[in-house]
C-alpha cells in the first residue's frame, strides 16, 4: 500500500501563486507516474498534471504554461507550483499515484486538498 499526504492549498487572489505538496509513504519502490487530479463543485475530475518517474511530464491544457509539476525522489514527494492562478482553478486538489507510466486509471489516491482563488 502507499500512503499520499496532500498540502498547501488555501485561498489566494487571482494571479497569485500557491505550491502544492505530495508526500509519499508506504511501498513507494514501485511507483512510476504521480499526477495531480482537481474537481471542482458539479464537475468531473480532471487530470492537471503527470510525472513518470523518469521525469515524463503532462499537462491539461488549460494549465500549460502556468503550472509546473515536480518530483524529489530522496524526499518521495511530488510538487505543483501554480502561478497565475484564476478563480476558474478552484477546486479540490488530488495527488495520485500508480506503478504504471500512463494510466488510465491511478491506483492511489491522497484526500485532497483545497484550493480557492478569489477574484
Amino acid at each position: 500500500q502507499v500512503q499520499l499526504v496532500e498540502s498547501g492549498g488555501g485561498l489566494v487572489q487571482a494571479g497569485g501563486s500557491l505550491r502544492l505538496s505530495c508526500a509519499a509513504s508506504g511501498s513507494i519502490f514501485g511507483i512510476n507516474a504521480m499526477g495531480w487530479y482537481r474537481q471542482a463543485p458539479g464537475k468531473q475530475r480532471e487530470l492537471v498534471a503527470a510525472i513518470t518517474r523518469g521525469g515524463s511530464t503532462n499537462y491539461a491544457d488549460s494549465v500549460k504554461g502556468r503550472f509546473t509539476i515536480s518530483r524529489d525522489y530522496a524526499k518521495n514527494t511530488v510538487y505543483l507550483q501554480m502561478n497565475s492562478l484564476k478563480p476558474e482553478d478552484t477546486a479540490v486538489y488530488y495527488c495520485a499515484a500508480d506503478p504504471r507510466s500512463d494510466p488510465a486509471n491511478y491506483r492511489y489516491w491522497g484526500q485532497g486538498t483545497q484550493v480557492t482563488v478569489s477574484s
